[in-house]
């Protein structure tokens, strides 16, 4: 599981191509278990760092519960109302993410 979670984020500046259109946020994700990266997202793409380097929100969830939202079998929002996906800072920056996943 966590070396898919490294896949996924290796792998999303090119799945998010063509995604980014007003976009200009960064995130940091913390999935307990697997890691930390941030996710810088502007107008010409995305690209991905390991580690906590500040952002607009901090996303925290699991390994697992952060696998199913990306696999599609665990809505974000629902993660969310039931306290398995924490969000701190700007929660409309948040939302945009759903652009890209």
């Amino acid at each position: 599981m966590t070396q898919d979670i490294k896949d996924f984020f290796e792998g999303l500046p090119t799945r998010a191509a063509g995604k980014t259109a007003g976009m200009n946020n960064t995130y940091v994700f913390a999935i307990d278990g697997a890691g930390t990266w941030t996710v810088a997202v502007s107008d010409d793409g995305v690209t991905v760092s390991e580690g906590d380097q500040g952002g607009d929100c901090t996303l925290e969830a699991s390994a697992e519960t952060f696998s199913r939202v990306v696999a599609g079998e665990q809505n974000a929002t629902t993660a969310y109302m039931t306290g398995k996906l924490k969000i701190k800072g700007d929660m409309g920056a948040a939302m945009k993410l759903q652009k890209l996943f």
